[in-house]
Parts: structure tokens; sequence; C-alpha cells
């Protein structure tokens, strides 16, 4: 386990651009780096599903010139960034990690992508992920799946896995996850990164292949809190054209996320979010929980009935799988062949239910949402560990899937959440500690988490030897 240095592959996004705007680096030169550093690692790690080489050097062209002529875009200017490879990019192939659209080229860009190059950004690539994203720990049959940087036996997490892989590994400064059910803070939390799950409508999903439409957001990934606020602030807020982007205002979310959490209620949710979580995982969230009331945080334990509600239903999954098999029916008797045997299977395993019982599905979840909204008025956030174990080694896997993701009460439940690490096993493996907040609250949540960052140092380690 290794410490952060001047690496500009592990720098951040703010000292990448200090260092732009100073002379030191240049975004070609940095591009050029990052280009021959995925070269080099892409057979080890299928990270990347199609590395973007030609347009990364024109966008780093394009940022340093605009540079020299005065012409700054912000923070994010020259960033060299990822893609999962659900967001559509125009006239760059698109394959959602299936061989069904593995030659699919859109004519145009997803909100996330158009957003994001507006802000000066370098596109590095499409990173991998689960199969049309249906699934939690990054197995991918067709474009195999990314190793762990922590751990080459163990899975990166899914389905966001190649976004994981990339921002740990030093291959990207920034990536864009999907999370439906924990896609973008399953792969945070196993590969030590910060993730956050933004409240469906903050960042429009125009563009971007979806699994269950009810369900289904989109966010930053990146090596720290402040780094996920930056990208967040760029690709969060409505879109012209974009009818999923909520018009909600979006706030400056950096004016803030340094005030600290002096008087701040955060709620300890014990059931259901440490229920069945291994000793380690709990001693090291724990630890957090102390720490936020040593910086000021009023700490009280929060029933969280809502939470425990929606985990004892099947109505997430049932939905989940309902949605999906209607976005996929046609092209599944069609092409079944060209799925993946795990996916195929979720897929014709999809319940046949009538009307009025999907109806009745949906009007639970209104309830359950409205009441969980307002259990929560008279609190900031909810802490708790983002997954009840460390990543899995993919031989186990093979044995059969663990049945608990809690991650995936926070979509039920409407609400916004963050995975950043904090602390490592004694196998030398990540955990994620999870903060939950009140829908389209990502500011408050992005505060707490970098308080807690700000005075730790676990977002600075990076997988030895990767």
């Amino acid at each position: 386990m290794s410490t952060l240095s001047d690496d500009p592959h592990f720098l951040s996004i703010e000292a990448l651009g200090e260092r732009y705007r100073s002379g030191d680096l240049s975004p070609v030169e940095v591009t050029r780096t990052f280009l021959d550093r995925i070269a080099a690692r892409q057979g080890d790690t299928s990270a990347y599903i199609t590395v973007t080489d030609e347009r990364a050097m024109a966008d780093a062209r394009g940022a340093e010139e605009m540079l020299r002529a005065g012409n700054d875009l912000g923070p994010l200017h020259g960033i060299p960034i990822a893609l999962k490879d659900l967001c559509d990019t125009a006239g760059i192939r698109t394959t959602s990690g299936s061989r069904v659209r593995e030659h699919h080229i859109p004519d145009t860009s997803s909100t996330v992508a158009k957003k994001l190059a507006r802000a000066g950004t370098v596109l590095l690539g499409k990173t991998n992920l689960v199969e049309f994203a249906f699934g939690p720990f990054g197995v991918n049959e067709h474009f195999g799946t990314p190793p762990n940087p922590w751990d080459r036996s163990c899975v990166p997490g899914g389905s966001s896995s190649g976004s994981g892989v990339v921002v740990s590994g030093g291959l990207a400064t920034a990536a864009i996850g999907t999370d439906t059910g924990g896609s973008v803070r399953i792969p945070s939390a196993f590969c030590g990164i910060v993730g956050l799950k933004t409240t469906l409508g903050r960042v429009g999903t125009a563009g971007i292949m979806p699994l269950s439409r009810s369900l289904d957001t989109a966010g930053p990934m990146a090596r720290s809190v402040r780094d996920a606020a930056l990208v967040y602030s760029a690709i969060a807020g409505p879109e012209e054209g974009d009818d999923s982007a909520d018009y909600e205002p979006v706030g400056d979310v950096l004016a803030e996320i340094e005030d600290g959490i002096e008087g701040m209620r955060i709620g300890v949710s014990r059931r259901p979010f440490f229920e069945g979580a291994d000793p380690e995982v709990v001693t090291l969230v724990e630890k957090v929980i102390d720490w936020f009331s040593d910086l000021g945080a009023s700490v009280v334990e929060f029933p969280f009935p809502e939470a425990i509600q929606a985990e004892a239903e099947d109505d997430n999954l049932t939905l989940l799988r309902m949605e999906g098999y209607a976005v996929h029916r046609d092209t599944l008797a069609q092409h079944a062949n060209q799925y993946s045997s795990r996916v195929r299977a979720r897929l014709e395993a999809t319940p046949e239910l009538p009307a009025a019982d999907i109806l009745q599905i949906q009007e639970r979840r209104t309830g359950l949402m409205a009441s969980a909204r307002r259990r929560l008025e008279g609190i900031e956030a909810v802490v708790g560990p983002t997954l009840l174990t460390t990543a899995p080694r993919l031989e186990d896997l093979e044995k059969g899937e663990p049945a608990r993701l809690l991650t995936r009460l926070v979509n039920w439940l409407g609400l916004c959440s963050i995975s950043l690490p904090c602390g490592f096993t004694s196998r030398g493996m990540p955990v994620g500690v999870q903060l939950i907040g009140k829908p389209f609250d990502e500011a408050t949540i992005l505060r707490a988490a970098r308080v807690y960052e700000h005075a730790t140092e676990w977002h600075k380690r990076s997988p030895p030897g990767f």
C-alpha cells in the first residue's frame, strides 16, 4: 500500500488544474502519459472497453490551446476522465458491455457526456461494466472481468466495474458510473474510492442505456470527495432536451463543502445497515461514527423502519427486473444467444405480474418514499457500512452471490448517498462507509464526507504495484 505523491496519474483535479495554469504541466503531456499507462495495463485489467486515443489527444490539444488563449472553462478544463460504456458518445461505440451492442455507434451523446465535454474534460475512453449494468459484482463474460486493484483475485464490484478500477488504479482522474441498486457505490467501496449516488433526476440520464427507469441514476466516481463534488457540479441540473433531469436548483456545492459539521445531526441505523456485516467492517465504520462525534456532529441512534420494510419486501428487485425485461424483451427474443448466461438467466426469470400488482408495488414505494423523507426531516445524514463485506474473490462468486446488498434501499427510497473509504481490513482490502441524505441534498452529504476525509488519509492510498 503506497501513499500518493506528485504522480500526475494520482493528482487531484484541483492540483492538476493548478499545474496546468502554472505551466508546470500541460493537458497534452498529461493525456499522453495517461494513454501510455492505459496501454501498458489494459491487457491485464480489461478496465476499458474502448480507449479513445485520437479523441483524447484532440480534446487535450483543444484544452491546451484554450488555456494559452486565456479561455479557461473552469476546474475540469483538461482533466482526463472516463465514461461508463453505458453512456452514449456520438461517433464512438457504446457497447453497454454486451456483444448485442458491440458495434453500436450512436449519433448523439448522452447528457453527461455533453456536459463534461462543455466543461473541457479530456475523454480517455469507455469503461467496462456488467453486461447492461445487470449485476453487482463486476463480472463480464464478454469483455472480461477487471481485477480489483487491491487484490487481483477479487472482483472490483459492479456494475460500474471499469470506472472503479480506472480511478483507483490511476488510469483516469475521475469517471462516471450509473447506480440503479448500488452500481456507483459498490465498486467505489470495493476499490477504495469515492462514489456519489445522486437523487433520481438530479443528473439527466438521456442517452444512457436504461436498466430500470424508476431507479436509474448517474454520478461521479473519484479519488476524493472534493473531486467528486467538482464532477457532480458539472453534470447536475437540467439540460435542454432531457426530460429525465429535474429542475430542482443545484446550488453551489463547493461554496459550503468546507463548512464543517458543527451541530449537524447524523443518525446511526444499525437495523438494517449493520446486520450481518463483517466484524472488521463494523469496527472501521464505528470509528467513523466516533470521528463525526469528535468533529462536532450530534450523533444519534436513528430507527429507520422504512429501510427495514424496503429490505423485507421483494418490490425493489421485482420492479427492477420487470423494467429491465421491458427494455430487453424484443432484443432478447431475437438475440438471446448473444447475451451472457448470467444476464440472460436474470432477464428470463422476470416474474409476470398483472397490471394491478405492478400498480400496488409502485404505490407502496411512493408511500415508503414519502415516509422516509418525513423521518429524515430532523437529521442531515444516516451513516453505516456501504457494504457488509469487502470484495469477494471471483472464484467464490461461482459458488453463489451474496444475497444482501443494502445499497438498493437508497434507490428504492429515493434518497442520495455517498460512499467513501474508511480504512482497510487485515487483508489489506478497502472498506467503504456510506452517508445517506435527503432527496436533492447532495450538498450536505458531500460536506459531511469532506469533513471526515479531511481528517483522515484513506483517500491518499493507492493500490501497490498496480
